[in-house]
């Protein structure tokens, strides 16, 4: 058979989650092949190197804006794939009938303020495209294949769950020179506690940083690093650090790239991911991997995410964040109870277990 994917988020040069959910499951189709065959869509030359080996080519298909909709569409209309895989964006307009879309996540309809209006109407409009016109759903947990069931009406047989898995290169850096350098390239001092994410409205900051305030008065001189580059609406986010005095208690990183991410979150006491809403969660395992304990919310996946290896709190109770960090960073056993159970907890993940139940998919809809 052969298989179309939109390849275009994995060459992102700056990758979160979805653009990294796109390159590692994509490597773990191309590795196990499955008897198919692959042609991946570009809108820029991949870097060399970037993908295996194997029964695929590429087409860089270059158009500066709404590619997508006009040029993917072309292509796929044009020289039709016998199926098309959009694993992080888009079903184009015109596509094959057997077409599969990953659904990450329906958050912008339980906090719409957290989006600019524009944005709101395109991720509400292009989630009800992909739950009327594509042949097949992915859900990256039962909490997105619940909520487009009760939203959109998408039929369950039509949704399947596959869990992403995770970066398999990142483990626990033991060498301390190795963690005091990242800390200095990023202007950190002392002991801290990490959140990874983009500066966004959903992932709950201005709680955390209250929350923080509060554990600070009681540890002393501890740091909140945030990391991650700027997303919209952060604006409030700096002026509450500034009304709270905490410019010299938070470290703006920016965006860490994957070489610093292994040191950046071993150095760090613990993981707070307060997250309003998440369709998945990449942070909680990545810090699971490199043996930091983890504090996140008890909404949406992550509860599937982290299992029994993490504090779970209400995001949007601030006291209660700030009790759940002051109790993990004073008490040792926890941490260590918490760090052993997060390991055993990351070997339920993997891009090789996600590509096996994509491929069972892909030959239930060609076949059809």
């Amino acid at each position: 058979m052969l298989i179309g994917i939109d390849a275009s988020r994995a060459v992102r040069p700056l990758r979160t989650g979805t653009e990294n959910y796109s390159l590692y499951l994509i490597r773990a189709l191309l590795e196990l092949g499955g008897g198919n065959y692959y042609r991946l869509y570009f809108n820029r030359p991949p870097p060399p190197h970037l993908f295996p080996p194997g029964p695929w080519e590429a087409r860089v298909i270059p158009l500066p804006r709404l590619w997508t909709h006009l040029r993917l569409s072309w292509e796929v209309s044009w020289h039709p794939p016998d199926l098309l895989f959009i694993p992080a964006h888009v079903l184009p307009l015109l596509h094959p009938r057997r077409s599969v879309v990953t659904v990450h996540d329906l958050g912008f309809r339980y906090f719409p303020q957290a989006h600019r209006p524009l944005d709101r109407w395109y991720l509400e409009w292009s989630t009800r495209y992909h739950a009327r016109a594509a042949a097949h759903l992915l859900a990256d947990s039962e909490a997105t294949k619940g909520d487009l069931i009760a939203a959109y009406g998408a039929p369950p047989e039509r949704i399947t769950v596959v869990y992403p898995g995770r970066d398999e290169s990142l483990g626990r850096v033991s060498d301390p020179a190795a963690i005091a350098r990242v800390k200095a390239r990023y202007g950190i001092q002392g002991d801290y506690i990490l959140h990874l994410g983009t500066l966004h409205p959903r992932k709950n900051l201005l709680r955390l940083i209250e929350a923080f305030a509060s554990v600070r008065r009681e540890l002393g001189d501890w740091r909140l690093v945030l990391a991650g580059r700027r997303g919209w609406l952060c604006e409030p986010l700096f002026r509450r650090i500034a009304e709270l005095g905490l410019e010299d208690g938070v470290v703006l990183t920016g965006y860490v790239p994957r070489a610093d991410l292994a040191p950046l979150l071993s150095g760090a006491r613990c993981l707070a991911f307060p997250s309003l809403y998440e369709g998945f969660g990449f942070p909680v395992l990545e810090a699971m991997a490199c043996g930091t304990p983890v504090i996140c919310s008890d909404t949406s996946s992550l509860p599937e995410v982290a299992g029994d290896a993490a504090l779970l709190v209400d995001p949007q109770d601030t006291d209660a964040w700030a009790e759940a960090l002051y109790r993990l960073l004073t008490d040792s056993g926890l941490r260590q109870s918490l760090i052993q159970r997060g390991y055993r907890q990351v070997e339920k993940f993997s891009w090789s277990r996600a590509a096996q139940q994509v491929l069972k998919v892909f030959a239930e809809v060609g076949g059809g």
